[in-house]
């Protein structure tokens, strides 16, 4: 798949099927939108595309108030790869690209800067200034533009929405079933090892470090996982998704993981860390003992879930 920050070039445009939208997670109701794209692109013999934007609107316009974030880029870029889509739009969203009206949104960038010919949105797509372009404005404007509209519905399981929302929900109640059942498979987070602190290494717990991208993420606490990329088969540990409120004040979340019987340097890799259980939530300890106590009552507690082993 190929991924543009902004629109491409001339020389990069080619004719493509487009949908729209955050695809926080892909989760199932996503995918069986993507598969659409994929089908309608098919057919037509053009690329299947999708246009997202970064950072969401919400975090532009009322930060504090923004939904929590399920995926970081990297990992919604995977899923969409995963799912067929070809090319990638990430359309910075800035003062300039929120003050764009809704026909200058229709004529630069999704006809001429992407070569849009075939597009989905569902009933209640907004765009441009204000957000005055809706759904009847793309239909009105398909014909002269040169491409088809298709509206997307809602996928449900039973009377609830597959939606971003509800991962959200369970991810933040600690539920990784229902979010695993909503997704179509197991929450996981990717991202490179950064040099820490070293502080795990000296009380005797050795972790990986993650950077999380995002200020609000849809996951935290502690953690039972399997991790992905550093041997041929997962590795299971126990990590913390948190602000570390004991050791700093930064207000920096991090993705920490200490994998069991491994203490291997491996700086810049790129892992997987595939959540299976919430063990409890983030806690701040008076002292450097009582965290490296409460560590070890997590390992032990993960260990006994992996049945004690030290590689799945």
């Amino acid at each position: 798949m190929k991924i543009f920050r902004g629109v491409p070039a001339p020389s990069e445009r080619v004719d493509c099927a487009l949908t729209i939208g955050n695809f926080d997670g892909v989760h199932r109701g996503h995918q069986a939108l993507l598969q659409q794209v994929v089908a309608a692109a098919k057919a037509r013999s053009i690329a299947p595309a999708v246009m997202t934007f970064e950072p969401h609107p919400r975090e532009f316009f009322t930060p504090d108030n923004a939904p929590a974030r399920v995926a970081n880029l990297r990992d919604k870029a995977a899923s969409l790869g995963a799912c067929g889509i070809e090319r990638l739009f990430v359309m910075h969203f800035n003062r300039r690209l929120a003050a764009m009206s809704a026909e200058s949104f229709i004529d630069n960038v999704l006809v001429r800067g992407c070569a849009t010919r075939w597009l989905a949105v569902g009933d209640d797509f907004r765009f441009g200034s204000r957000r005055s372009g809706d759904v009847t404005l793309l239909r009105a404007r398909a014909a002269p533009s040169g491409y088809e509209l298709a509206q997307m519905a809602t996928v449900t399981e039973g009377t609830e929405r597959i939606s971003s929302s509800a991962v959200r929900a369970a991810l933040l109640a600690g539920d990784l079933q229902r979010a695993e059942r909503l997704l179509g498979r197991p929450y996981s987070i990717s991202g490179r090892v950064l040099h820490g602190a070293k502080l795990g290494r000296k009380i005797g717990f050795p972790t990986l470090n993650l950077r999380i991208a995002h200020k609000r993420p849809a996951v935290h606490g502690v953690f039972a996982v399997r991790v992905y990329g550093i041997d041929e088969t997962a590795r299971p540990g126990v990590a913390s998704v948190g602000l570390r409120p004991t050791v700093e004040q930064s207000g920096r979340w991090l993705l920490e993981v200490h994998l069991f019987d491994f203490a291997a340097s491996v700086y810049g890799r790129l892992v997987r860390v595939e959540f299976v259980r919430r063990l409890r939530d983030e806690e701040k300890y008076v002292t450097l003992d009582e965290l490296t106590e409460a560590i070890r009552n997590d390992a032990a507690q993960a260990r006994a879930l992996f049945g004690g082993v030290a590689a799945s």
